[in-house]
């Protein structure tokens, strides 16, 4: 079984050396607590992801690059509103690949870094850009901001 062990951060201030990055578009056909099968264009790529339940920063999760044609037609047919929107950069910390997702639309103003591990002891340098650890917040789970979007969150204590 895949299984994905992921640590989240804010980013309370952008790196200097971001490059461009790629444009992100994903929808939910099932959004449940314990599951989620998500639809995503990532630049020119499509792709359909199945994840379980996250315990412990480890989740199941199954990803398939599918075309990008049909992947809109999914977001079109299968996947309520709102989708989430997200610029992603890739860099590298001291041996380690990060990635940053700068949101935007409902969720504007929301900046995420998350680092993939191979185990979950795997050891890593954290940058001087990453704030908190979000990982065990769900209000931070791509899946939870199409439904509590980060604009409706004004008054609450992140």
């Amino acid at each position: 079984m895949a299984v994905e062990i992921e640590k989240k951060f804010l980013v309370p201030a952008l790196p200097d050396n971001l490059g461009p990055g790629i444009e992100i578009c994903q929808g939910y056909v099932l959004n449940t607590p314990g599951k989620v099968v998500r639809v995503r264009i990532a630049g020119n790529q499509g792709f359909l992801t199945v994840k379980g339940r996250t315990v412990a920063a480890l989740r199941p999760e199954f990803e398939y690059e599918i075309p990008v044609s049909d992947a809109r037609q999914m977001l079109d047919l299968f996947c309520e509103p709102p989708v989430i929107e997200k610029r992603r950069h890739t860099l590298d910390h001291k041996g380690t690949k990060w990635v940053i997702d700068r949101f935007s639309g409902a969720n504007q103003g929301l900046v995420v870094a998350e680092v993939e591990l191979s185990s979950r002891n795997q050891r890593f340098a954290l940058p001087p850009w990453a704030g908190k650890e979000v990982t065990e917040d769900v209000r931070y789970y791509n899946a939870s901001l199409v439904h509590h979007p980060f604009c409706a969150w004004q008054g609450t204590s992140l």
